[in-house]
């Protein structure tokens, strides 16, 4: 197991939390958003997920495999080839 520090809830506006020491913070890798998860009588923090993480990474490698064509066919309408501007 890592490091384990003792510390108190303390009051934070209307709300409750915890400080957390550099050392910790530095040994987690945690920099920015984290998730809280409750798990018995335990809270779990962890970095928060990017939801598009490697998207970049995943269409230039679909293009570079000229991969990246629509798979549903495009139905326009009269008013779409007429009105809409792009």
């Amino acid at each position: 197991m890592g490091t384990v520090i003792k510390t108190r809830i303390v009051k934070i506006g209307d709300s409750q939390g915890v400080r957390i020491p550099k050392l910790l913070l530095e040994q987690s890798g945690i920099h920015e958003e984290v998730e809280i998860k409750v798990q018995g009588d335990c809270l779990t923090i962890r970095t928060a997920q990017r939801w598009r993480a490697g998207w970049d990474e995943a269409f230039a490698a679909m293009a570079s495999n000229q991969d990246d064509v629509l798979l549903d066919e495009v139905n326009t309408t009269d008013w779409a080839h007429s009105e809409w501007k792009w």
